[in-house]
């Protein structure tokens, strides 16, 4: 069980990191992205709509600053799913959910994202408790 907290804890830094760099490459996308269009009249077909929608997902998925992270994020999520057929999910889940909103916005701190510093570092302390409550 000891190694299997910090495996939790590994995939919660993991998820955090990548939600922090997941959120930048949408960022930097939609900032290399021309202005959205304007608004499509009420009487565009409804398979053109999807055709639109796939092509700005398969898009976003083809720009590396946002799909590498991506994956990286699934793999953890992958990760998570197998530590739970060891791992009881009354500790699995408030420790790696709690990790990777602390991660989260550390990441976000060192990509230069405004923040409350005070805030974030006392919750993050209040997260860093948690956990250590729940494996203790």
């Amino acid at each position: 069980m000891p190694g299997d907290v910090e495996k939790m804890v590994a995939v919660g830094l993991i998820w955090g990191a990548t939600n922090a760099l997941i959120r930048r490459g949408a960022l930097l996308y939609d900032k290399r992205s021309p202005g959205s269009p304007a608004a499509a009249p009420k009487s565009t077909a409804l398979h053109r709509k999807l055709i639109s929608s796939l092509r700005s997902a398969i898009s976003l998925l083809l720009f590396w600053q946002y799909s590498i992270p991506f994956l990286i994020n699934l793999s953890a999520s992958a990760t998570f799913f197998a530590l739970l057929s060891d791992a009881p999910i009354s500790l699995a889940v408030p420790v790696t959910n709690a990790t990777t909103f602390a991660a989260t916005a550390v990441f976000a701190m060192l990509l230069g994202e405004e923040t409350r510093i005070g805030l974030a570092l006392i919750g993050t302390g209040f997260i860093v408790i948690g956990i250590w409550l729940c494996i203790t």
